[in-house]
């Protein structure tokens, strides 16, 4: 387990943005049933990012956390682009790589988070969502939850394919086993959207031991109940761990404030 950056408020947004600040918080449990907490994450802008490792032992470990700092390492001003995050990216599988030298099995982690931006309007700032893996992030806008990640999971493809009913993916045989990952000396290219930065906006990044033990009407409750930052990262992971704590879980919350614009929409 690797936690970079410390909760933070007021932080103002890159230069040529006026009038919006943005709060942020990240918080990690090692869950019920785990030994070892695999999941990393980093929250420091301008990048907010949650990887779930997986390899056992101590390896998902290494992997999750070659990943949170190879991205904090790119990080280097108020805003970063996808070439940087995938170099970032690149960096952390040969890191993997290293690690995983002695396993059978391989090493491999997820790697999910959003981070601040150029837009395409001149002087706009807006946020990058990005995804390799089943961990997720949503978006709250206008007081609805709304999920903006795509898994790379098996059971994802049979939803997509008609073959089996979103509501019953959680429950299938095959929820654990993912389509995309960083590492196994695979170049992943990550899934992206757009989001406008906008007074208003919350984002959530997090890993599926939240997501396996919260629904989604679940996390927009908790979500609505707690408007501080790390109050609800906090109450988020409390949340998934008192459900059932199965997997470590992982939280990471971005707010962003002020009177400009309106709440977004990926």
């Amino acid at each position: 387990m690797t936690e970079l950056g410390r909760p933070t408020t007021a932080h103002p947004l890159a230069s040529g943005t006026t009038g919006l600040t943005i709060d942020w918080a990240g918080v990690t449990d090692v869950g019920l049933r785990r030994a070892h907490n695999e999941d990393s994450y980093v929250a420091d802008a301008p990048v907010f990012v949650v990887a779930d490792g997986m390899g056992g032992h101590s390896a998902g470990d290494v992997a999750s956390d070659a990943v949170v700092r190879r991205v904090a390492e790119a990080a280097v001003g108020d805003r970063l682009s996808t070439d940087e995050l995938e170099e970032a990216l690149r960096r952390a599988t040969a890191d993997i790589a290293v690690a995983a030298a002695e396993t059978e099995l391989g090493v491999g982690t997820t790697a999910t988070g959003v981070f601040l931006s150029v837009g395409e309007a001149e002087g706009e700032t807006e946020f990058t969502v990005f995804n390799v893996g089943d961990s997720r992030v949503y978006l709250v806008a206008d007081g609805a939850l709304r999920q903006v990640t795509v898994d790379h999971s098996v059971v994802q493809e049979m939803v997509d394919a008609g073959l089996l009913r979103a509501e019953d993916a959680e429950s299938h045989p095959d929820s654990n086993v993912i389509t995309r990952a960083v590492g196994f000396d695979v170049d992943q290219r990550p899934d992206y959207w757009r989001v406008p930065a906008r007074a208003g906006l919350r984002l959530l990044v997090c890993s599926d031991g939240l997501t396996k033990e919260l629904s989604g009407g679940d996390i927009e409750r908790v979500l609505a109940a707690q408007p501080e930052s790390h109050a609800a990262a906090s109450a988020l992971v409390r949340a998934a761990v008192e459900a059932g704590g199965r997997d470590n879980v992982t939280a990471v919350v971005v707010d962003v404030r002020g009177t400009e614009g309106e709440p977004a929409e990926a």
